[in-house]
């Protein structure tokens, strides 16, 4: 009848007002994205202007005038609630809209962190002079834009400012593409995955690119379990030469919108640098690190220096930055380092340094249980309780040999300073005192390669003198870095024949190895600092083929072998350095 509205009417008007009410919402959204106001009454588009919740007739030169690109997450992780194409239409609209909102609060709060000095930060002289959050200031400056604190967990914060030799450009784009962010920061990402690109960004630049990423965060001890984080990336341009990068957890987006919170044991607060470009080509980068963990799962040796800020904070995220940063500009300089040995070619020496990265790669996945391999945990009562031995096959890869390969780590702590546990473990002339691959005699180094001014961040090659006539002598391939958070010496025995192919700038790809090698940072805050000589946390793993059969049954002996050998290697090292008892 005249007059009368039918009940499809009815509902497809409320269904429009809801949607109106929501392109108003995306409208405004993308306007405090853009720094600018957005009409939802523009043109309309050949695709739904909520496909894909912030694709707005905003005119040929703004943000996003095409549906944006959707990259598929990638399926080995375990994390299948990440996929944005699941769901309406609208429901991706929504969600997409929430995590607008979400990057545009954390970067507010990250720029805020990085800016606001005192009552916000607090130096805290007693513990090396570093910068503390004032937690209870916070929580009056800022409203939490990812939900209150789960039960149980505890707030670890860090800011650290430093100098690094490269320009903001080239740094945004590393952070936003998951690969370069996983080759400058080897030895703290485990593993990343870019899930999903919401925006590449605008004019052809990353500001206001917006992705969600999954990754898994490391500290190398087997006493640290791996972080894994889903996590919001967002990149914006604030001034010329200005940037600032923000990360930020998704766990309460994903409870809104029904999905199962995606934590385990970790989230991530605003965290991320704001980048400045400065006249001498440097970048000044003020990195921000903030999150909530378990501290239960942690074992109480390294409680105090995950806290403090030591094991994930800002300082190790910087100091890492400065010396892969000076890495790069050494090896992309013409001439070598005076100390380099001159025999090797600039092909060469990059063919080793591939070789050393993906060592010391495979050692810091041995130490970590990362799921870059699929290790499978023992648990023998013929082994220490601090010490993890695990298990994989090694099966079809060119760059292990063949077999059983079981991997052993474990933390102690020693009454020593750091630096000189570092100088000891790297120093061939003392290596007979704690490793038995070197037939009880000195090493001789064949070649080295610097890495950074601090002549502890190299690549060698030593050759361990042969005791007799019937051994043939070995060569072992070392790399050793050093920074303001820790270091690291790792080393795998290498095949003669196959090194002279590396060194002469032949493929590396194809050098079997399994790493070795220690990890060791200070014990805990100000450990470091004036009038006290603190001690260290020193990681030891080995890598090792206990049979090359790949479907050989392990063996008690293999595990109590590698087992003595972790155990041996402790002891002579604390009889090395005089700190047994």
């Amino acid at each position: 009848m005249i007059g009368e509205i039918s009940i499809e009417e009815q509902h497809l008007r409320i269904e429009n007002a809801r949607l109106k009410d929501e392109l108003d919402r995306v409208c405004s959204l993308a306007g405090k994205f853009l720094g600018r106001p957005v009409s939802s009454n523009g043109p309309p588009m050949p695709n739904s202007s909520l496909e894909l919740g912030f694709s707005l007739p905003m005119g040929p030169h703004d943000f996003v005038n095409s549906p944006l690109p959707v990259m598929q997450p990638n399926n080995n992780n375990n994390n299948n609630n990440n996929n944005p194409s699941k769901g309406t239409t609208i429901e991706r609209s929504l969600e997409r809209s929430m995590y607008l909102e979400l990057a545009l609060a954390a970067m507010d709060d990250l720029v805020k962190m990085a800016q606001t000095d005192d009552p916000i930060w607090i130096r805290n002289n007693i513990e090396g002079g570093r910068e503390v959050l004032n937690l209870e200031e916070y929580s009056r400056s800022f409203s939490p834009c990812i939900g209150m604190k789960p039960n149980g967990f505890i707030t670890e914060a860090s800011r650290e400012t430093g100098m690094v030799i490269i320009n903001g450009l080239a740094l945004v784009e590393t952070l936003m593409d998951s690969n370069k962010w996983a080759e400058m920061f080897p030895c703290i990402i485990a593993r990343t995955t870019t899930t999903d690109v919401i925006s590449n960004g605008m004019g052809g630049t990353r500001n206001g690119a917006l992705q969600l990423m999954y990754a898994e965060l490391q500290v190398l001890s087997p006493l640290v379990p791996v972080r894994e984080v889903n996590f919001l990336r967002f990149c914006k341009q604030h001034a010329e030469g200005v940037w600032a990068v923000v990360d930020v957890s998704i766990d309460a987006i994903r409870e809104n919108s029904g999905g199962a919170p995606a934590y385990s044991g970790c989230r991530r607060l605003p965290s991320g640098c704001v980048v400045q470009d400065m006249p001498n080509g440097y970048s000044k980068v003020t990195w921000v690190e903030h999150a909530e963990y378990d501290e239960s799962v942690v074992h109480h040796l390294y409680r105090q220096l995950i806290t403090a800020g030591m094991g994930f904070g800002a300082q190790r995220w910087v100091a890492t930055l400065q010396r892969q940063c000076e890495c790069l500009a050494i090896l992309m300089s013409s001439a070598a380092p005076a100390r380099d040995h001159n025999a090797i070619t600039a092909g060469g020496r990059r063919s080793m340094l591939k070789l050393a990265q993906r060592m010391t790669n495979n050692f810091c996945a041995g130490v970590c249980a990362s799921t870059v391999y699929k290790w499978n945990k023992l648990h023998t009562d013929n082994v220490d309780d601090d010490v993890r031995v695990m298990t994989r096959q090694s099966v079809d890869d060119p760059g292990e040999p063949p077999g059983i390969v079981l991997s052993a780590a474990t933390s102690v702590w020693l009454p020593v300073s750091p630096q000189r546990l570092f100088d000891f473990l790297r120093n061939e002339h003392l290596r007979s005192e704690w490793d038995i691959l070197s037939n009880g005699g000195p090493m001789q180094e064949m070649a080295h390669i610097a890495k950074g001014q601090d002549h502890g961040n190299c690549v060698s090659l030593l050759r361990a003198s042969a005791m007799n006539a019937n051994q043939s002598s070995m060569l072992i391939l070392q790399e050793t870095c050093i920074d303001a958070s820790g270091s690291l010496v790792v080393y795998a025995p290498v095949d003669i024949p196959a090194m002279h192919v590396v060194m002469n700038g032949g493929d590396s790809a194809y050098v079997a190895l399994l790493p070795s090698g220690f990890a060791i940072v200070p014990d805990g805050p100000g450990s470091c600092g004036p009038g006290r000589v603190g001690g260290s946390m020193l990681t030891v793993a080995f890598q090792i083929l206990v049979n090359s059969l790949p479907t050989a049954k392990l063996t008690v002996e293999s595990v109590e072998t590698v087992n003595n050998l972790i155990s041996c290697t402790v002891q002579k090292i604390k009889a090395a350095l005089q700190c047994e008892s």
